[in-house]
C-alpha cells in the first residue's frame, strides 16, 4: 500500500479558513509555532464561542501540533520510497487529542445546527466540511482508521460540492474537491476497488488540475493550494515544478525550516547533489546563527536528512559519517526517522562489506520499533546483507 500520510494530510490542509493577510494564529501556524497558534485560536474561541470556524481553527492547530511532535509533517514521506503506512501507529499525547476531539465535536455541532435551520447556508456547510476533513486526517494519521478516514474525507467532499452548488464562484471550496479526486485517484488498485464499491470516486489528473486552479485563482485557500500543489508535485516526482512554489514559502515564512529541508530534497530528486548539499549547509548556518525557529531543528535531524540523501547517491563514507551523528542521540529524532537512520547506517556498512558493523545497526532499528516495517526489513538484513538494486 503506497497511499501515505501526507495524502490525507493534504485534505486537512485544504480546509484552512484563514484570511489574507493571515491572522496572527495562522502566521504562527505556518511558522511551526504551534503552541502560540493554539493559544491564539483559544482566544478566538473564547471571543466567538458560537462560531464553528473558530473551533475548526483550534482543532487544526492542535492536530498539526501533534503531527509535528511526531515528525509527521515532512512531505518526503509522501513518496513511494518512504510510505507512511510503514510507520507504527502514532502514540499521541492524550490531552492534546482529547482537546482536538472536543473542538471538532463542537464545530460539527454548531455547524450542523445552522445547516438544520438553513440547508443552503454555504458558510455553515463549508465549516461542517472542514470539520469532517480534519477528522479524516486524524483518523488516517493518528488512529490509522483508514476506511473511517476515507468516509469522513468523502463527506467533506460532498459538503464542499454543495457549497460550490450554492455558490458556483466559490473557488476556495474546490480545493477539497480537487484533493479528494487526487487522494482517491492515487489509491492502490485494491483500495480503489473497495472504495469504488463503497461509493468513493476520484481522478488523480483532474484533482491536480483543480488544485492548480485554486493556487492561481483562490482567495482564502490560495496559499494552502500553493503549498499542497508543491507536495503533490513532489509525490509525483515533479520536483522541477515544485521548487518555484516552495521558494516564495521560504521567503514568507523564514522560521519554517521544513520548507528548506524540502528544498534540499527536491534538488536531490532532480539529481543536483551540489545544490542539495548547499541547501543543507545553509540550514546548518541558520541554526548555528540562532535564527528564530531553527532551534526546533535538532542537529541529529539535519544529519539524518544529509545522510539519507548521501545514501541514495551511494556516497557511503559521507553517509556513514552523518548517520553516526544522527544515531548518537536517536531520542532527538522522531521514532520513524530514528529507526530509519539505524537501518540506513546498516545498509551503508553492508554496501562497504562491513558486515560486523552492519548487524548492530539493524538490531538497533529493530529494538526501537519492533512492530514497524522498517524493523521487519532490518530483520531480513540480519539474515542476508543488504544489496542495492537500482
Amino acid at each position: 500500500m503506497v497511499l501515505v500520510r501526507a495524502v490525507f494530510f493534504l485534505l486537512a490542509m485544504a480546509v484552512n479558513l484563514g484570511a489574507q493577510p493571515l491572522s496572527k494564529g495562522f502566521e504562527y501556524f505556518y511558522s511551526l509555532d504551534y503552541d502560540e497558534s493554539v493559544a491564539e485560536f483559544e482566544r478566538a474561541v473564547a471571543a466567538n464561542p458560537e462560531d464553528p470556524e473558530a473551533y475548526n481553527h483550534l482543532a487544526q492547530a492542535l492536530l498539526y501540533r501533534e503531527m509535528f511532535h511526531a515528525g509527521a509533517l515532512e512531505s518526503e514521506l509522501v513518496t513511494g520510497n518512504n510510505p507512511f503506512l510503514r510507520r507504527q501507529k502514532m502514540e499521541p499525547r492524550a490531552e492534546n487529542i482529547k482537546r482536538f476531539d472536543e473542538a471538532i465535536a463542537k464545530a460539527m455541532s454548531l455547524a450542523q445546527a445552522r445547516v438544520s435551520q438553513n440547508p443552503r447556508d454555504a458558510k455553515a456547510n463549508y465549516a461542517l466540511g472542514v470539520a469532517y476533513g480534519f477528522r479524516a486526517n486524524a483518523g488516517f494519521v493518528i488512529r490509522k482508521a483508514y476506511m473511517d478516514a476515507l468516509r469522513d474525507a468523502t463527506q467533506s467532499r460532498k459538503l464542499c460540492n454543495l457549497v460550490t452548488e450554492i455558490e458556483p464562484g466559490n473557488v476556495d471550496a474546490k480545493l477539497v474537491q480537487g484533493l479528494h479526486d487526487y487522494v482517491v485517484g492515487s489509491l492502490p488498485f485494491y483500495m480503489k476497488f473497495v472504495g469504488f464499491l463503497a461509493g468513493f470516486r476520484g481522478d488523480k489528473e483532474k484533482g491536480i488540475a483543480t488544485v492548480k486552479m485554486v493556487s492561481e485563482k483562490g482567495t482564502l485557500n490560495k496559499l494552502d493550494a500553493q503549498i499542497l500543489l508543491g507536495v503533490i508535485y513532489r509525490r509525483e516526482r515533479r520536483a522541477a515544478d515544485a521548487i518555484p512554489l516552495l521558494r516564495p514559502m521560504i521567503a514568507r515564512f523564514p522560521r519554517n525550516y521544513l520548507f528548506r529541508l524540502e528544498l534540499a530534497q527536491m534538488y536531490s530528486d532532480l539529481g543536483d547533489k551540489a545544490k542539495a548539499l548547499e541547501t543543507f549547509d545553509e540550514i546548518e548556518r541558520l541554526k548555528k546563527a540562532g535564527t528564530k525557529g531553527y532551534e526546533r531543528l535538532s542537529g541529529e535531524r539535519l544529519a539524518f536528512a544529509r545522510g539519507n540523501m548521501l545514501f541514495w547517491y551511494q556516497d557511503f563514507d559521507a553517509a556513514i559519517e552523518q548517520l553516526k551523528l544522527a544515531t548518537a542521540h536517536p531520542e532527538s529524532l522522531d521514532l520513524n526517522n530514528a529507526t530509519m537512520a539505524w537501518m540506513r547506517l546498516g545498509q551503508c556498512y553492508d554496501m562497504k562489506k562491513q558486515r560486523a558493523a552492519a548487524k548492530p545497526a539493524y538490531r538497533a532499528a529493530i529494538q526501537m520499533a519492533p512492530a514497524s516495517e522498517v524493523a521487519k526489513e532490518s530483520r531480513r538484513y540480519l539474515d542476508a546483507p543488504y544489496v542495492r538494486r537500482d
